[in-house]
This record gives C-alpha cells, structure tokens and sequence, in this order.
C-alpha cells in the first residue's frame, strides 16, 4: 500500500467515525454514501470506537448502528432529539417514543404498517401498562414527535401520507417499517433488562475491555461540549497534563477534533462545526439571546483570573450572576432587541430566560444553583473583543500542566 493510498484511507475512516458521530443511526435510505464509507472500513472503525471510546459499532448491509457508552452523571442532558424549534423531548414524548417500538415489535408486526393501526396498537399497550393517554392535541403532538425521530433514525419511512397529517387531521399515513434496525435501537437486548437502570449500564468488560482513565477521558471530550477540571478523577487529571499531545493525536487523527486545554478545563472542538447535535453559538433567538447575555453578564461582573463560586457545595471556577441581575439582563435585552425575537420569547422574558439558562448549560458554560448563575471561565472565549493575559516574563518556558498556565477567562481563542 502507497503512502498516499494509507492517506486516504486514514481520511476515510475519519470522515466515517465524525458521521457516525453525528448520526449513531445511520441508513442506506437516508445516507448512502456515509453508510458505504462505514461498511468499507467496519474492521477499523470497529476497533477505533471500541479501544478509544468503549462503544460498540453493528454495521449490516442496510444500516450501521453505534451503540455509546453511558454519560457520566454530571455531564449536560442529552436529549434523543430536538425539534425544530431547538427544545428537547419531554418526559411525556419519550413515553410515546417506548410505547411506539413496543407497537413495531408486536408479534405478527409487518414490514408496513398503517398509522392509524399502530395508534391503536399504541393504546391498547399503554392501557396494559397502566399508562394513561388520551386523543387531545398535545398527546398527539407528543405521539408524533416520537413517529418524527423514528422516521429521523431510520426504523420508519412515510410511504404514503404524512405522520403530521394524522397529527392535525386524523389523515391517514402508510409506513415502512425497517424491522432489521429495530431491536439495534436499545443499547442491549430487552431479555438483559431487569430495569430502566440496566439500559443505561456500563457495556460488558469483556466485549469492549476495562475502562481507563485514558478512555474514560475521551469519552467526555469527545461528547461532552466542556469538560471541566473540577469534574474529572485524579487519574483522568493525570492523563490531561501528562498525556496532552498524545491524547491529542488520538482525538484529531480519528475524529478530527482539535483539543484545548487551560487551567478550568478542555474541550475538544470540531472546526468545520459538522460533530455537534448543539451548535453553540447558533441560529434562533434562544442562542442569539444566549449569547448576549453571556457578554453582558460577563462585563457586568467584571471577574478576573482565579474567580471561584460555589456550586453544590464546593468552589468551581467560574463566577457567579445573582438570579436578580440575571433577570434584568434578560428584560433588558428583550427591551433593546425584542422587535427581532419569536414572537413568545418577545412577550415572555421569563420563558426566554428558562430556556437561554437551558442552553448555556447544555452547552456546559453555566449551572443554575438557588444564589444565581455561575458562568464557567469559557465564557470569555464568546466575547467581541477577549482581552489577553499580561505578556508573562521570558525568566523560564511555562509547562503545560503548569496550574499557572493562561486562564481560559483571558486567554481562550474565539471559535465562532
């Protein structure tokens, strides 16, 4: 094999693992061409998902599914989906989201099925199990929006008729049922199941190997928007300063992701901006608002290198914003720009204030605590104009792991 043959292949493979990244589910209906560049390197990418990141990859002829690793319990939410609009499912939609695979997995289930007929199918579970659901608008909204993201995923297909023409009208829709990637959509099968619990559990040790603080590590930078020092195990703490530049091979040379590190954190950030089911900043008025608000919180509290407050108990880096100043921020903004929000937000400054708070900590750049909110350092990093740290002495270079290093309040680059 040439150099420049391994070159591509390399390249290849890269550009597979960032769409599975994107797209866990991927289909030969919905995408071909990426499907084709998984099965084409399956061995690979195989091994590359399962040694860096403990997931595990099935790749049949008509999809490819990554099967990831639970999140660790003080990472962002991660919704299984966004609707247009940018807010997440709610518990009642994942409730349908349940009661429709359980319906596609009826004994006797065909490989198309009439929306209407499933409806019913549905129900007739839902009463089994003591859940009750109904025919009002916001029940089949929330019904639809979990038909939505199968059809996104692939599992269903509209062959005839539109699921959100049943949704307004009753109308009548027609659906092809992928039944091979069905049972592939819950991380291990249901007879392992005892509990909801056991869904998200650890994946078996023997298929994927122990777990390590090096993959552990990569794992949060590669999902996590910001992973903060404060957060990481004193193992997984060594790995980042003393393994830095070759964890950072790893993470450009099979995802195509740069890592960033300063004194609060790191993050592994894609530049095309392509590996994200977030894009922060974004379009809409939450992420404009969002945005405006982190530079004028920002400015107002005027804190500097080494700022702390205290979250659950022990101090983070960051500073904190009383809820009072929060909300006049939040009034202000919708004063000077609300000509330009959604009509709702320009009415609620309270609803918008609930859902920018959302999204600054799915993003990871705040927490809301019962005193206000505490902006992490990054948040500099979003303002028009960062300031730089002093020029430091030439006396000695600054090691990387060196807790003086630059702040990422004065000295984080700009990735807009």
């Amino acid at each position: 094999m040439t150099a420049r043959t391994a070159e591509l292949d390399a390249a290849e493979r890269r550009e597979a693992a960032r769409a599975l990244l994107r797209a866990p589910v991927l289909t030969r209906g919905r995408h071909q061409e990426e499907l084709e560049l998984v099965r084409r390197h399956a061995p690979a990418l195989r091994q590359t998902f399962a040694a860096a990141l403990g997931y595990r990859l099935v790749v049949e002829s008509g999809f490819a599914r990554l099967v990831k690793h639970g999140l660790a319990p003080d990472a962002p939410v991660r919704p299984a989906w966004r609707r247009a609009g940018g807010q997440p499912f709610a518990p009642r939609t994942y409730t349908y989201l349940a009661l429709v695979c359980a319906g596609l997995l009826a004994p006797g289930s065909a490989e198309q099925v009439l929306l209407s007929v499933l409806v019913e199918q549905v129900r007739a579970d839902a009463a089994a199990a003591g859940v009750t659901v109904d025919d009002t608008l916001a029940d089949r909204r929330h019904l639809v929006q979990a038909v939505a993201l199968l059809i996104d995923w692939g599992v269903l297909t509209e062959t005839d008729g539109t699921v959100a023409g049943w949704g307004d009208r009753h109308d009548e829709a027609l659906l092809d049922v992928n039944r091979a990637l069905l049972p592939h959509l819950l991380a291990r099968p249901l007879r392992d199941v005892r509990s909801a619990q056991d869904l998200l559990g650890e994946p078996a040790a023997d298929d994927l190997g122990l777990e390590t603080p090096r993959r552990t590590l990569r794992r949060r930078l590669v999902e996590d928007p910001l992973v903060r020092r404060e957060d990481l195990t004193e193992a997984e703490q060594v790995v980042l300063s003393r393994e830095r530049a070759a964890l950072s091979r790893s993470l450009a040379d099979s995802f195509g992701l740069t890592l960033e590190v300063r004194q609060e954190g790191a993050l592994a950030y894609d530049v095309a901006g392509e590996v994200t089911d977030l894009p922060f900043p974004g379009q809409g008025t939450v992420s404009h608002v969002a945005l405006l608000l982190v530079n004028a919180l920002v400015d107002d509290l005027d804190a500097g290198p080494g700022s702390t407050a205290v979250v659950d108990g022990r101090a983070v880096p960051g500073a904190l914003a009383p809820w009072p100043a929060v909300v006049d921020a939040v009034h202000l903004l919708v004063e000077q720009y609300g000509s330009t929000f959604g009509e709702a937000y320009a009415a609620d400054p309270a609803l918008l204030q609930a859902e920018v708070v959302a999204r600054l900590e799915a993003v990871g750049l705040a927490r809301g605590t019962p005193a206000g909110l505490v902006l992490h350092p990054a948040c500099a990093r979003y303002q028009p104009e960062p300031q730089r740290a002093p020029r430091r002495p030439a006396a000695r270079p600054v090691p990387a792991d060196d807790p003086q290093q630059d702040s990422l309040l004065t000295s984080l680059e700009e990735n807009r």
